[in-house]
């Protein structure tokens, strides 16, 4: 893992240097990825006049005639939806890939400068419940294993195909955070190459193993589990943190407690335990302002490659734009985009902020 940018001075740092991660500006690595994150913690108090989204007052209908995911409606691309009353999966009507499209390689005058490699792969939707106004965070958990279990097939399906080497199952729940329709729903991208975050993510794992013969989550779980304060929930089979890197106001990140590297690993405990999780995180952000909470979810698993990753471990990411109310949000401008990610709230403060509300 490089040390770069704004955070290679601390290389030339004294190991005896007083640093005071609740007051003084500082970097912190991402473990994960090899990336640093500038944390400011005397900068969470600062006066804010900037954007103030508009809050959502109105409720869900059960189901709306309107909607293209609920049961019997007409998509938008002019397939019926049959009048489902489980979870319903179906290729994305505007998949952003296409099955048959060729792996070539593209190098404009062979100059290394104008590449482009063509990306075959397979886009599907999965509906939750044919319920219009239900999420995870109002979805019993019973609920929630059957979707679970559709995650699982869907993997194991995808991931069996020989022209795909990564499947990415992700939600994107809020109109803040892109989502097209409010109907509980989540996306699968099953890719021909190893998506950029995963890639990054495996050669960290893959380096950690390599220089300590262990597994890089498996210690970081058990760091975490020693520490306490960046705990937020936690049962049998799964781990919640704040990550000690965390860039967004709330993130978590979610780590089986056995080393599995992917859903084709889990048991039928696994499978309720996880329902349990997802569902107290997600309540517990709904908490948080009294406001259905937006985020992006995802699941990194094992590449489908047909080689061995005995350094990956499951885990999920959950990234919340909510900064400081119902209304205001991180933004990820200036010098977040030309230099380094930047947080204001630390991963402690959230930490205990999220754990306060795990049992209201």
């Amino acid at each position: 893992m490089s040390e770069f940018g704004i955070c290679a001075r601390r290389r030339r740092m004294q190991r005896g240097t007083k640093l005071k991660l609740t007051e003084d500006p500082h970097c912190r690595l991402n473990s994960l990825t090899g990336e640093w994150v500038l944390v400011s913690p005397h900068r969470a108090t600062r006066p804010w006049q900037g954007e103030v989204a508009k809050l959502k007052t109105t409720l869900e209908p059960e189901y709306d005639p309107n909607c293209y995911l609920c049961p019997g409606n007409t998509r938008a691309g002019g397939v019926r939806n049959p009048k489902y009353e489980t979870t319903f999966v179906f290729e994305n009507d505007f998949a952003a890939l296409k099955a048959e499209t060729s792996p070539d390689r593209l190098d404009i005058e062979d100059k290394g400068l104008l590449v482009a490699q063509g990306e075959p792969g397979i886009c599907r939707v999965i509906c939750f419940s044919p319920r219009h106004d239900l999420t995870l965070a109002t979805m019993s958990p019973e609920a929630i294993e059957v979707v679970i279990h559709t995650w699982m097939g869907q993997f194991r399906e995808l991931g069996g195909l020989d022209a795909i080497n990564y499947v990415q199952i992700f939600e994107n729940r809020g109109a803040m955070m892109g989502a097209s329709n409010p109907h509980p729903h989540c996306q699968v991208w099953a890719t021909h190459s190893i998506p950029q975050e995963p890639t990054k993510e495996l050669a960290a794992q893959r380096a950690y193993l390599q220089l300590h013969d262990r597994c890089l989550l498996c210690d970081y779980v058990s760091l975490e589990a020693r520490q306490q304060v960046r705990l937020v929930c936690e049962n049998e089979d799964f781990v919640v943190m704040v990550p000690f890197w965390a860039v967004w106001p709330f993130e978590v990140l979610v780590c089986s407690r056995r080393h599995i590297g992917s859903m084709n690993d889990f048991t039928p405990e696994n499978a309720r335990s996880l329902s349990h999780i997802l569902h107290q995180v997600t309540l517990t952000y709904d908490r948080v302002f009294d406001v259905s909470f937006p985020y992006s979810m995802g699941f990194h698993q094992s590449p489908s490659d047909g080689e061995d990753h005995p350094e990956w471990h499951f885990h999920a990411h959950f990234y919340p734009p909510l900064l400081r109310s119902a209304t205001i949000r991180k933004f990820m401008v200036g010098f977040e985009m030309l230099g380094t990610p930047q947080r204001d709230i630390t991963a402690e403060i959230a930490a205990q902020r999220l754990r306060e509300l795990t049992g209201s």
